[in-house]
């Protein structure tokens, strides 16, 4: 494991320029021909959460505190998750042309997009520290501790755009099939609803969704102010771990074969 992380950090260096200009493509495209730019970025969560807002208070936030940062939090999370797979899931057809051509490790396509992804969320988590403090909820050290999760899901994240780009790659049904299963995920992941609502029984089963783990953790820190207890930290890393790990043997396994379903 640790000899596969020195190779990677090895190879990542040895094209460095290219990685770099690899994520100033994509974040650049992604705004390409439009009159706000990077602004979209700001603008597009806070639109959303303003709809959901609109749509789910009078439903299940009603008599709950802070029901917006709660409601905020899970669209955030989701979001990132969303747009740094769906970016991963495309990034090694999407640089076919260069992929055949030029002998690259390929995960340096995944990881550019993840990169560009990471930026768009490290802007929306500025918001979103701006809505806590509007909501009055008040700052404490244990804030700190917001980086656990968010680091444990950029691993998370990559894992899992390691495991679609190559699915995708050898089977196009991919792509219809994740966009009913994100769709199923974001109702799965208590973005808008309260767990505390249903069973004890029903409640731990939430637990096997990475997604809800990710967001219990932020609210916890957030909206409650206490750092959620171990099996929650386990959970971060194990499903992260999990993920990367699944994600890495298949690119093992399938990196040469790529090529010929390109």
């Amino acid at each position: 494991m640790i000899e596969s992380i020195k190779h990677f950090g090895l190879l990542l260096k040895k094209h460095q320029f290219l990685f770099e200009e690899l994520v100033k493509r994509d974040f650049k495209k992604k705004y390409k021909r439009t009159i706000l730019g990077m602004l979209w970025s700001l603008l597009s969560p806070m639109m959303q959460l303003l709809v959901m807002s609109i749509v789910f208070t009078n439903f299940f936030g009603r008599d709950k505190p802070h029901y917006t940062i709660y409601l905020f939090a899970g669209n955030l999370t989701y979001s990132f998750f969303r747009d740094s797979t769906y970016g991963g899931m495309n990034s090694l057809m999407a640089n076919a042309g260069i992929i055949t051509k030029i002998n690259l490790p390929k995960y340096m396509f995944l990881l550019s997009k993840n990169v560009a992804s990471l930026i768009n969320f490290g802007l929306t988590l500025i918001i979103f520290l701006v809505f806590v403090a509007v909501d009055g909820v008040a700052f404490h050290f244990r804030m700190l501790l917001l980086l656990y999760p968010i680091l444990w899901m950029i691993v998370f994240n990559i894992g899992c755009g390691f495991i679609l780009s190559a699915l995708f790659v050898l089977f196009k049904d991919v792509q219809y099939l994740y966009d009913i299963f994100t769709l199923m995920l974001m109702y799965l992941s208590a973005i808008f609803y309260y767990t505390a609502d249903y069973p004890e029984h029903v409640q731990k089963l939430f637990y096997l969704n990475p997604l809800y783990v990710y967001i219990t953790y932020i609210r916890a820190i957030v909206i409650d102010g206490y750092i959620p207890g171990l099996p929650t930290h386990f959970l971060c890393a194990f499903y992260a771990l999990a993920a990367l790990g699944v994600g890495a043997l298949i690119y093992k396994k399938y990196n040469y074969k790529f090529l010929y379903y390109m």
